[in-house]
């Protein structure tokens, strides 16, 4: 991932928009919920988008950045198994829907190595 000093602050704008995205649309997001986590759907929805705002909140501050960045990449890798049963869940979706539930599996690991490096760039400057 980059390595510009606008990079903790895209990753950080990146976490704030899907925190905020939650909570205005909260319906989208319900229903990727995986069936198997106990608890509302809704009540996920909300709490994952109010880690979202608090990571980048933390990736924002130059003080916080890199624990707030570690904590962004084990957020990330952390909701794979929920993007992969909205895989499953999703196989028999219009074909839209699938492809698009299919693209969010690999787009984890950049961002797993874009919050690393932020971590990373983070404990340089500290």
């Amino acid at each position: 991932m980059p390595r510009s000093p606008r990079s903790p602050l895209l990753l950080a704008g990146l976490l704030a928009t899907a925190g905020v995205a939650h909570f205005a649309v909260p319906r989208q997001f319900d229903a990727t919920v995986p069936r198997a986590l106990p608890g509302s759907p809704r009540a996920w929805t909300y709490g994952s988008g109010a880690v979202e705002l608090a990571l980048a909140a933390g990736i924002a501050a130059p003080r916080t950045r890199a624990l707030a960045a570690k904590a962004a990449a084990a957020f990330f890798v952390g909701v794979f198994p929920a993007n992969v049963q909205m895989a499953v869940d999703w196989r028999h979706r219009p074909a839209p829907l699938r492809a698009a539930a299919l693209t969010r599996l690999p787009l984890q690991v950049p961002l797993v190595l874009w919050a690393r490096a932020v971590a990373r760039g983070g404990e340089a400057r500290s």
